[in-house]
Parts: C-alpha cells; structure tokens; sequence
C-alpha cells in the first residue's frame, strides 16, 4: 500500500489522512506538539465551503454541532453608525451557512475522527528535513527519529518546514499590520442582534462581538502595528498591558468594547498575523514532497478562509492522487486546480486587513466608500460572494491530470 507522511496535526492533517484512507492510501501524521496543546486564536469563523469539503469524505456530521451559526455581519463606524449590513455567507443551493466556533474544537473534532477511523498519529515530532529514499522520502525529526513513506505532505503552518525542504530560497510570510486578540466571556450578553456579528471600523482599531446562544459573547480585535514586532516583544507583554492598550485604542468609540475588556477571561494575550501571498513551488520536482494548506497559501484572518481552504486543499490533494498515475502529475494537477482560486482569497484577506488599519485619511475614505458597497452586495443577497463560499467538491467526480512541468 502507498504509504504517506504527513507532517501537522492542525486542521488539514487528519482531513487529508481519512481522505487518502478512502482511496487505499495509508497515511501516518507527525506533530510537534502534545495532543493537548493549547491552540492560540480562540475562535474562528468557519465558513459553509469548509464544511462542504468536510462532507464530500464524510466528516461534516461530528463537525455540524460545533459553535454556533451566523447569519449577517452588521459593520460600524467609530461612532456607531451602520455602514452597511451582509449576509455572513453566500446563500448556497444546499443551505449550509457559516459558523463562529472555538478553534480547539474544531482541531480536536478532526483529530478524534481520524484516530476512530484508524489514522496514527505520532506526537512529539518536529521535523527537521527530508531527504530522498531510492523510491521514496525519509523524514527526519528533533528527536533523531525518522520515517519513511512514498511522499510527504506538508501540512504544518504558515511557518512551515516542509516549505523550506522543497525550496530552501521560498519567500518568508508577509507580516499583516495588524495584530490579533480576542475570546469568550460566558455569562455577558452584549447589545447585538440575534445571530449577527457586529464589526467595527473603529477610529483607532478594529473590535467586533457577537452574543451567542448560551448566553455569553465571543469577541476579537485587531489593533494596528505597523512594523513587525521583535521575538518576545508581544509575549513579554502582560493582561494588564493588553488591556489597558486595548482600552486606549477604543476609548471614545461607541459599542461594548470597554465593558468586554473589563470581563474578559485573563490572561489576555496576543499575536502577530501573516499571510503568503505566492509560493512559487507547492511540490518538488521528483513528486515526493507537496504543501497544502497555510504552507502553501496563508490568507489573513480577515478572509475567514484559512480553515476551509486547508480543508478544500485536503479533499482536493486526494482526488488528484486517486486519479493520477503518479505522484508527480497529482501534485502538478492539484497546483493547477488551487492556485487561481487560493491567490485570489489571499488577496481579498489582505485588502480586508488593509482596511482595519487606515490612517484619518484612509478611515474617511473607507466609512463613505463602504455603505456603497455593502448595499450593492447586500442587493444580489450574497451572490457576489459565492465564488468564495458556494464552493463545492464532488469527491465522486475524477479529476483530469494535466502533463507536469519541470520546476525551475
């Protein structure tokens, strides 16, 4: 049986593993970290095309009843003035609507559903470097361990290792100029409407909170940093300089900000973002090693895609090694089948980050230039937005192999 290495345990990892399970390929995922690691960003937005992915190989059901569903998102000015009001996905065919939900979930969900469909996963195992077998490819780890496999895929992060195997000269990510931060606070109900997320253009950062059904309010922020900050800088950091930053920043501005930064959880902590706007090379030239995921295409948090392309990515990845007759044109057709679309969601992530951080100018621009155009998008009911999350994948449906190219 083919044999795969898959290096993260994040949310792309176990999809891919169950998925390459459905086509007779066996797949073993390496994590760095412990089963219980805390995974930093509270909560994200998990959009209806992720959960297509899921279902087209049978996992959205144990998915389904996490978080809670969203219908709109309602946007603000500083002053609290409605700039404009859209629905939170695409109105798709199949109904599926999009979702806010703790991201350790969401990654603990995945990893229950492959360990009860038999996927190994092996903790403790950061990798290192890889290196070619004579029909194969050898992971090496931190620990002095290793692992063989036909190919590996490269399923770990925006700051990803693997990138760097298959081309040591790959661009590094590019910082976002804005940082996040954000929770869950049980027992606080906010001024919202029901099942709206309400997101703020605020003079000095962006804030947004949206109540949820049991009664309490999950909330984040994007304040503005400019230039990359130092290793250290964000972590040496304490609560209270977070808040009393956050609190200075919203200070004058309408909205729930002040008293959700008097109730949320601590510590309250934050951190820098990044997307990767082009990867020249998602695979090598020998078909061994392939990227999926943020490895390959990290979007800002803005586009509230990062989780469902990984996702798209997994399913995707799978199809094209079923029906190809080598890893090679698998991994070549399945650069040909994601890259438009990934680069285009990266993009559209990076204007929307590009407005939460506007100068007096720019926010004057912005709050006149928005109204505009949240009503031309609230008029087509979503529709403009459907290439975005009316995305959907026949798992059923071959793929057609394109001829590879030879990597320069």
């Amino acid at each position: 049986m083919t044999r795969a290495l898959i290096i993260g345990s994040g949310i792309a990892g176990p999809v891919l593993a169950v998925a390459l399970k459905k086509v007779g390929i066996d797949a073993v995922i390496y994590e760095r970290g412990s089963r219980d690691d805390d995974r930093r960003g509270a909560w994200i937005s998990f959009q209806a095309n992720g959960m297509d992915a899921l279902r087209a190989v049978g996992l959205a059901e144990p998915i389904e009843d996490i978080g809670y569903p969203v219908d709109d998102i309602g946007f603000v000015n500083g002053k609290g003035r409605s700039l404009g009001r859209l629905p939170m996905a695409a109105r798709r065919p199949d109904g599926q609507t999009s979702v806010m939900m703790p991201r350790v979930d969401l990654y603990n969900a995945l990893a229950d559903q492959a360990t009860e469909r038999g996927v190994a996963v092996e903790y403790g195992k950061e990798f290192v470097s890889a290196d070619y077998t004579t029909d194969g490819v050898r992971a090496r780890f931190a620990d002095g361990s290793t692992a063989e496999g036909d190919f590996l895929v490269g399923a770990d992060g925006i700051h990803s290792r693997v990138r760097t195997a298959i081309d040591p000269e790959a661009a590094p990510p590019r910082y976002v100029p804005v940082l996040n931060t954000g929770g869950y606070i049980p027992g606080l109900t906010v001024d919202a409407p029901d099942r709206e997320f309400v997101m703020q253009f605020g003079t000095r950062a962006f804030f947004a909170w949206m109540n949820t059904p049991d009664g309490g309010t999950v909330w984040f922020s994007n304040p503005p940093m400019k230039d990359e900050p130092a290793k250290g800088v964000l972590s040496g950091m304490s609560d209270e300089d977070w808040r009393g930053w956050l609190r200075e920043l919203m200070a004058g501005d309408a909205g729930p900000a002040e008293v959700i930064l008097d109730r949320a959880p601590a510590p309250l902590t934050g951190w820098t973002t990044y997307d990767m706007p082009v990867v020249k090379n998602w695979h090598d030239a020998r078909g061994r090693m392939v990227l999926i995921g943020d490895a390959a295409h990290a979007t800002a948090p803005s586009a509230g895609q990062g989780a469902a392309m990984s996702l798209e990515d997994a399913v995707i990845l799978t199809q094209c090694l079923r029906d190809c007759p080598d890893t090679t044109s698998a991994f070549e057709t399945f650069v040909s089948l994601r890259r438009e679309r990934v680069e285009k969601i990266v993009e559209h992530g990076r204007r929307g980050s590009a407005q939460k951080a506007a100068g007096p100018i720019g926010r004057v621009i912005r709050d006149l230039m928005l109204p505009l155009i949240f009503r031309r998008a609230a008029r087509d009911d979503g529709r403009s937005m459907m290439w975005l999350q009316g995305h959907h994948i026949d798992f059923e449906q071959p793929v057609v192999p394109v001829t590879p190219v030879l990597q320069k």
